[in-house]
């Protein structure tokens, strides 16, 4: 026969992630999809069509993917990885019904447990080794200020299904979408200013399965830590991979400063003029002084 050889099937560890969060998740469920519009815009159409269960939603192709402040995100596979590693990019969501006493730092709180994930030790300096970081409030980078993930948070009331009243929740609770990029192998970075980073840098055996099975039951615990104590337990982990700490920003109002870490609820603070002003994720993004667009869209 001529033409391409066909890709192999994936061989997703589906099996292995719910065997290792059902014991703390009784109702959790995973589902592969091959393609999908967006992971995170699917769950929120269940969730207001009342299907609120915790799941975790994988896919090995997004068409529509979307990043915090709106920004696009779609997978761009390299033809020859796919064939021979599985997918170049690892995209899932975690669906979860959650009620903390506060939500604010939520997506670094995720930040830092799957940076945990993928580099359980931080690297000395001149090991050689990348050092995975984290730029706020929901980036992922390797050396040279490249992206090679990102995170986007979303929560949706608790409904009954269509036809029926809306469930009142006196506790708070509310369903939360927990969605993850990662890029795994090299991709195409044509047009962009900088060449976006991969989990292979780290270490080229890293597949799309292994970072699902290795992410999800590390940030499913994290998510319950939230929920009962906030940001507060994170707070030191996520400074040890702080990347903007200490350097000049500018932030996207216009307005620069030195970045001077996070408050206790996750909150950026910058250094100015005028004193330490705090900076709500809200509509703002923040990035280095002289620093180029990063390799991926979010």
């Amino acid at each position: 026969m001529s033409g391409s050889p066909r890709a192999q099937p994936v061989r997703w560890p589906a099996e292995a992630v719910w065997q290792a969060v059902v014991a703390d998740v009784p109702d959790f469920s995973v589902e592969i999809v091959p393609s999908i519009d967006s992971t995170n815009t699917e769950l929120m159409r269940r969730a207001r069509a009342g299907r609120c269960e915790p799941i975790l939603l994988v896919t090995e192709e997004q068409t529509a993917g979307r990043g915090r402040l709106g920004r696009p995100w779609q997978s761009q596979e390299s033809p020859h990885a796919a064939q021979e590693r599985g997918p170049a990019s690892l995209m899932m969501s975690l669906g979860l019904p959650l009620a903390p006493r506060e939500w604010s730092g939520l997506s670094l709180a995720v930040g830092t447990s799957v940076a945990d994930s993928i580099q359980p030790e931080i690297p000395r300096d001149g090991s050689g080794v990348p050092r995975v970081g984290l730029k706020w409030p929901n980036d992922l980078w390797l050396a040279g200020d490249r992206k090679f993930g990102g995170i986007l948070v979303e929560t949706a009331s608790l409904v009954a299904p269509q036809g029926s009243l809306p469930q009142e929740d006196a506790s708070g609770t509310r369903y939360v979408i927990v969605g993850v990029g990662l890029n795994v192998l090299p991709r195409p970075g044509e047009g962009m200013t900088t060449q976006p980073a991969c989990l292979a840098e780290i270490d080229g055996r890293w597949t799309a399965p292994e970072a699902l099975l290795r992410v999800v039951p590390p940030l499913v615990r994290t998510l319950q830590t939230f929920a009962r104590a906030g940001f507060a337990p994170f707070k030191s982990r996520f400074a040890q991979r702080d990347l903007l700490s200490g350097r000049a920003v500018h932030l996207s109002n216009g307005a620069s400063g030195i970045a001077r870490g996070v408050s206790d609820d996750g909150t950026l603070l910058i250094e100015t003029g005028a004193g330490l002003q705090p900076v709500n994720s809200g509509d703002i993004s923040v990035r280095p002084i002289g620093q180029a667009l990063p390799g991926i869209a979010h």
